[in-house]
């Protein structure tokens, strides 16, 4: 059985949706067409991203390369992260406990909620005056 020389997965978080590859390389990280630092300039958001990589030990092992659409800088991140985790379990399926324990195995649920007729927003309501 030959090696497969890349892994797709797709990773998602509020509504960002982060197309994600993995090929054996020796760590850059190119997010739509541009350098990781250039894409993220805010340092936390770089260190989100990389979570999965570190935790396993395959920062120089493994090329990133992701498209990222929808949402902002904190949930694009977040997704990329994401499907950084589940392209790692395809490419070897023993990282999953750890990865899982981690916490980054699952998508984040949590998004934004709906507004509500009759009201300001999703909990929100108009000033009540009695009279």
């Amino acid at each position: 059985m030959e090696k497969q020389t890349s892994y797709y997965a797709t990773g998602k978080r509020k509504s960002s949706i982060a197309r994600t590859w993995l090929t054996p390389g020796t760590g850059a990280i190119i997010v739509n067409n541009l350098p990781v630092e250039e894409y993220f300039p805010l340092e936390t958001t770089r260190l989100e991203l990389v979570q999965p990589l570190k935790l396993t030990n395959t920062g120089g092992a493994f090329d990133v390369k992701a498209n990222v659409q929808g949402g902002g800088p904190v949930g694009q991140a977040a997704a990329i992260r994401h499907g950084i985790t589940r392209a790692l379990i395809a490419a070897n399926p023993a990282l999953r406990t750890t990865l899982k324990k981690a916490g980054f195995v699952k998508r984040d649920p949590r998004v934004k909620e709906r507004k509500k007729y009759g009201q300001k927003s999703a909990r929100a309501r108009f000033q009540f005056s009695k009279r």
